[in-house]
């Protein structure tokens, strides 16, 4: 039996029970989640709002919470996340300093986009950081270009099920945003966000990550889109570069996704 630490943090202990007991015995209110706790029901509400902000959490139709997505058994990614962080921070810094935006760094997994890193605004009215967060791929700037530059045979198969994503449909969008070299989420993932986002490749061509910026749509003006995708494109080579010579070095190529 574990004896509980004696620097125990109540609100951390009420936050992991919260999420174990969404995870084991599903949707609940916060009315059930206050009893299960034994804690007001305030409180209750309180800690489910932080776990679906984190994505341990989410809250139904029904207004009753779930089991996020964290809880849910993850798909992996086969990108090098540790090597791209290591590599991106630089570039991303000077894209938020060159645009005035906040930059996001995703990868995939499965037909999901993984953020692994953000570089924020110092804007007050800016996007906040997304670290952490998984966001359907094919809404996502970063996703998008991401998914444009694989294969359309391997992005149909990610997308088999028909009733979940048109999978027709996404293979035309997606060779649009090939055509152009940048892709853009116009609030498909959030009200009043716009993001603009490119594709970072290894030496072979190979897509490793997507690299965005995100804003408030009411910023987004579309006669500076050729200057963002410019500095966004630069901030890109910038990683490619970084991410070649460290492959030198240590004699490997950067696993894609």
């Amino acid at each position: 039996m574990r004896n509980k630490p004696p620097y125990a943090l109540n609100s951390v202990d009420h936050a992991l029970r919260l999420a174990a007991l969404l995870q084991q015995e599903g949707p609940m209110r916060v009315t059930d989640a206050a009893e299960r706790l034994g804690v007001a029901a305030s409180t209750a509400h309180r800690l489910l709002t932080m776990l679906v902000y984190r994505d341990f959490a989410e809250q139904g139709p029904d207004r009753r919470y779930g089991p996020g997505k964290v809880l849910r058994p993850a798909e992996p990614s086969g990108a090098p996340v540790a090597l791209l962080r290591e590599m991106s921070g630089g570039p991303m810094r000077a894209l938020v300093e060159r645009t005035g935006e906040s930059a996001n760094l995703v990868v995939l997994a499965g037909t999901e986009a993984r953020f692994i890193l953000t570089a924020e605004s110092d804007q007050i009215l800016r996007v906040g950081d997304r670290t952490g967060v998984s966001l359907p791929a094919h809404l996502t700037s970063g996703g998008r270009a991401v998914l444009a530059a694989l294969d359309p045979e391997d992005v149909a198969a990610r997308y088999g099920d028909p009733s979940e994503v048109d999978a027709g449909r996404l293979l035309g969008e997606l060779a649009l945003v090939r055509d152009r070299g940048f892709a853009i989420n116009d609030q498909l993932t959030e009200t009043g966000l716009t993001a603009i986002g490119v594709a970072i490749r290894d030496r072979a061509g190979v897509p490793l990550a997507g690299l965005s910026i995100a804003l408030p749509t009411a910023r987004f003006d579309r006669d500076r889109l050729p200057g963002w995708v410019g500095a966004l494109s630069a901030a890109a080579q910038r990683i490619e570069t970084a991410l070649a010579v460290s492959a030198s070095r240590e004699g490997t190529a950067p696993h894609a996704p």
